[in-house]
């Protein structure tokens, strides 16, 4: 056989199995279920103006906005090319759910949404999370 023909087939093989891969994470997420334990968690930090106003910094200042909008409806720049798509803060959906799941949800991250966990203070986590309260659908 052609060696040209060996190595297009090759690259090819390679490429398809690399897609294969770095892809089914993304198509095989379900339902992003935080643990029954973490549902119950309450808020350290109380709801303020002054919490609200760092949390809305927190999320302008840490790119969130990139991925979720200015108006937190996941619609920024960068989730067209996302999958799954970034949470729409101010649907029923996100803001039904528990203080407790989303901090977790932010903590610990899911596939392109990073882990904040390791990089935000619980406190910044829990003011993001009074920020993102204010965004309810009208």
């Amino acid at each position: 056989m052609n060696r040209h023909v060996v190595r297009a087939g090759t690259a090819a093989a390679a490429l398809l199995l690399a897609v294969a891969y770095l892809g089914t994470p993304a198509w095989a997420q379900g339902k992003w279920e935080c643990p029954a334990a973490e549902k119950s968690k309450k808020s350290a930090v109380p709801n303020s103006p002054q919490a609200v106003a760092a949390g809305k910094k927190l999320v302008t200042d840490k790119a969130c906005t990139a991925c979720h909008g200015e108006t937190g409806k996941g619609d920024g720049p960068g989730a067209a090319a996302l999958t799954p798509k970034p949470a729409n803060w101010t649907s029923a959906a996100v803001q039904s759910e528990s203080d407790g799941c989303i901090f977790w949800k932010i903590s610990t991250g899911r596939g392109p949404m990073p882990p904040w966990g390791t990089t935000l203070s619980e406190t910044e986590r829990w003011q993001i999370i009074q920020y993102l309260r204010t965004l309810k659908a009208k």
